[in-house]
């Protein structure tokens, strides 16, 4: 039977620094952090960080719920082609408004906007990806709730990196050259969930 919550103190530390130690070395330079690095870069980084947690947070109650058979639930080259044509719009969105000032583009897209944006992207790129079944692996082993909560809380702490860095990049780098260099990326993240398809 799963073990939901352990009974100690003890027990909770060592359930939740497994997954928190795990998924945070599993997820620096991830496409997840560059995600969140290009639309910090050219959005409010608050809307970006709070759409990406809460995909986070919905994808591991559905892996610590469901378990490795998460991944099954929608055929692999179907989300991948979803993915491609996700990071494909957007990454030919970024190009073609690369001379926009990033300050009007950020005045134009509300908070509510940024969010979703960030929480689609986030939800469909990584349902299924390799942490998601790391974390339901843990999960058929280790308490469930440290699980979450320790998973739960790296992936906000890479994500919160890679939307301090997008920041960063924006303050050294002009916006124009910032929105190209955010457009090749998503292309190229595109590209590579287009070779998933055709495996």
């Amino acid at each position: 039977m799963i073990e939901i919550v352990p009974d100690s103190l003890p027990a909770w530390l060592a359930a939740s620094t497994t997954p928190f130690g795990l998924v945070l070395f599993a997820e620096f330079g991830d496409k997840s952090q560059i995600v969140c690095m290009t639309l910090a870069a050219r959005h409010r980084h608050w809307p970006v960080l709070a759409g990406t947690v809460a995909a986070f947070m919905l994808l591991n109650t559905l892996a610590v719920a469901f378990g490795a058979g998460l991944a099954h639930w929608v055929p692999e080259r179907l989300l991948a082609a979803i993915v491609a044509a996700l990071f494909a719009t957007y990454g030919i969105l970024m190009l073609t408004n690369a001379d926009e000032d990033a300050a009007d583009v950020a005045t134009q897209r509300s908070n509510h906007g940024i969010f979703l944006t960030a929480f689609l992207m986030i939800l469909v790129a990584e349902m299924g990806d390799k942490t998601q079944i790391a974390v339901a692996g843990m999960a058929t082993s280790l308490p469930v709730v440290p699980v979450w909560i320790g998973a739960t809380l790296a992936l906000t702490a890479t994500s919160a990196l890679g939307v301090l860095a997008g920041r960063k990049l924006l303050r050294r780098i002009p916006s124009r050259r910032v929105h190209q260099v955010g457009g090749v990326l998503f292309l190229a993240l595109a590209a590579f969930a287009l070779t998933r398809v055709f495996d």
